[in-house]
């Protein structure tokens, strides 16, 4: 009886933590959950639904991520090519040619890709200079939304959402203004 009495007792203060957690869960602390991470490696399958195309593209691959800003996308299947971005550098292998290019050339693209590292990176600011942001769901389903909030931009992209669980990001769906999206589901490789 005494260990019942001391269990009921615990439940108030369980039930207390646990709504402080789910009333402190915001874009912060999911910022704070990713930045922790510095590096990641995971696996990739990637749907493309294209205007252009009868049925969607399917490629997969790895991704390695260090923080703050090198992401590397490494398609296997069903060509292999590679896309390296580091800083303001975007290196593409595609078969034998290699193309270099300078983000700040291509502000549109950087501002795709700066979405992915942003979240990756935790860095709420960088992801605000160029989208709104929304969070759904809480630490172990969430979803962060991303709109567009320059003109540039809402030409392209109609919206991003990224969902993941605690410090991870387990999917990208990318909507186009043009109708054709994306989506990739990744998968963490575990370290040894």
């Amino acid at each position: 009886m005494m260990l019942f009495n001391r269990l009921l007792s615990i439940i108030p203060l369980l039930l207390c933590s646990s709504l402080s957690q789910a009333a402190s869960w915001d874009i912060d602390q999911l910022m704070h959950n990713l930045a922790l991470t510095r590096s990641g490696h995971a696996t990739f399958v990637e749907k493309k639904t294209l205007a252009l195309l009868d049925q969607p593209v399917t490629s997969s691959g790895e991704l390695l991520y260090a923080a703050p800003d090198h992401l590397e996308k490494r398609t296997i299947k069903p060509k292999v090519e590679n896309m390296l971005v580091d800083g303001d550098n975007l290196d593409i292998e595609r078969g034998k040619k290699t193309y270099h290019l300078q983000l700040s050339d291509y502000p549109e693209l950087a501002a795709f890709i700066d979405s992915i590292r942003g979240t990756l990176a935790g860095d709420r600011k960088a992801l605000e200079r160029t989208y709104q942001l929304s969070l759904e769901g809480n630490a172990a389903n969430w979803t962060l939304q991303l709109i567009p909030n320059n003109a540039r931009m809402q030409q392209v992209i109609s919206r991003i959402r990224i969902m993941g669980a605690g410090d991870e990001v387990r999917s990208i769906d990318i909507a186009q203004t043009d109708g054709d999206s994306s989506h990739m589901q990744i998968e963490k490789v575990a370290t040894p």
